[in-house]
């Protein structure tokens, strides 16, 4: 099919064209090797798909996927302008060059943030994200990243700065997650750069992730300091949101959006493509939800898989809960994820390569 051409229709009508996928051809896939990247500390034995890496644009277009930018090409951003491929979403982690080279352990993350430039410079919506990793670019490298996103990237949508997560199949040593009082200084840098970006810019533009607050004990922001939860769906503002949704003081759901191209579990029984209107019987959905006081003597459910129960335990635990149990009534916790760990000497099973991970590069 060529590209081009135009298509006439009433507004509101379907196209009458059906796609197999959302991309024509094969997806983009990321040759970073980035130490802290989920991809590489997933256990074995999931779901193929679970183990591809994308550094693909289009996919940071239509389901808010990061793309680090380092397989951008002139051709991309040719098509970004000229189709109007807005908003994207950003992985930045430093702006020092060597840092990020580091981080990325790709030489290509060096310069790649001049991609980040031109489309910004070509009035694209770009939403930023900085991974901190304890020890790499936290403390004064977080503080270089904040001035170098003021001077060379201000019209940034927004920039959320989140903590890694490791898991228990990590293979980097180096890795580790934050103590409380690294995330106690991670929430006090976001902020104290909160208030300078509201002076010179009007707008906060950076937000530390929920985790940091729970890290550092501290309470949340309230809800108008998020500016809209422009990062919802990245764990930045999630449990501010949830507490106005429940209260009745929000009149929309935060989060996915309805639209073209929209996440399945948004969708109607119709198909995530479906329209979406209000129902001619019941109008818009304004009833609100009534809280009822937490009990240990209430049950409590939680629908997820094994692996889900797993990534729980640890929440569940501290809330001095064990009662998980799956639908035989057998404990759903405990104990579980030893069937999941590789046999000594054996073979993990299906999962990332790590082979096309590489050496990590020199220190600078």
């Amino acid at each position: 099919m060529r590209r081009g051409g135009l298509l006439a229709k009433d507004a509101g009508a379907a196209l009458g064209a059906e796609v197999h996928s959302a991309l024509f051809d094969q997806v983009r896939t990321c040759d970073n090797h980035c130490e802290f990247c989920f991809i590489h500390q997933l256990p074995p034995g999931l779901r193929p798909s679970l183990y591809q890496k994308d550094d693909d644009y289009r996919l940071s277009f239509l389901y808010g996927n990061f793309t680090t930018l380092t397989r951008f090409t002139e051709a991309d951003l040719e098509r970004v302008v000229t189709e109007g491929l807005s908003p994207l979403n950003v992985s930045i982690h430093a702006t020092d060059p060597e840092v990020r080279t580091r981080m990325l352990r790709n030489r290509r993350g060096a310069t790649s943030l001049r991609w980040l430039r031109a489309l910004l410079d070509h009035g694209v919506t770009v939403h930023g994200q900085v991974v901190v990793c304890p020890g790499v670019n936290d403390g004064e490298v977080l503080e270089d990243t904040l001035t170098g996103v003021l001077d060379e990237y201000p019209e940034l949508a927004s920039l959320c700065v989140v903590p890694l997560g490791v898991s228990r199949w990590s293979d980097e040593s180096a890795l580790r997650p934050h103590t409380g009082s690294e995330a106690e200084a991670v929430v006090d840098a976001v902020e104290d750069w909160q208030a300078l970006y509201l002076r010179l810019l009007g707008r906060r533009l950076a937000f530390a992730a929920d985790e940091y607050y729970l890290l550092a004990g501290r309470a949340f922001p309230p809800a108008e300091a998020y500016e809209g939860f422009a990062m919802h769906e990245d764990g930045v503002g999630m449990a501010r949101a949830l507490e106005t949704e429940f209260l009745g003081r929000r009149e929309e759901a935060t989060g996915t959006r309805p639209g073209f191209f929209a996440w399945v579990d948004g969708a109607p029984a119709e198909g995530y493509r479906a329209p979406r209107e209000a129902s001619p019987m019941t109008g818009p959905t304004t009833t609100r939800v009534a809280l009822s006081t937490p009990s240990r003597r209430r049950p409590v459910g939680i629908l997820t898989g094994s692996y889900g129960a797993r990534v729980l335990e640890p929440l569940v635990g501290a809330l001095g809960r064990g009662d998980l149990r799956d639908p035989g009534g057998e404990p759903l916790l405990r104990g579980q994820h030893r069937r999941h760990r590789p046999a000594r000497g054996g073979r993990p099973g299906p999962g990332p390569d790590r082979r096309a991970r590489g050496p990590p590069l020199p220190p600078a």
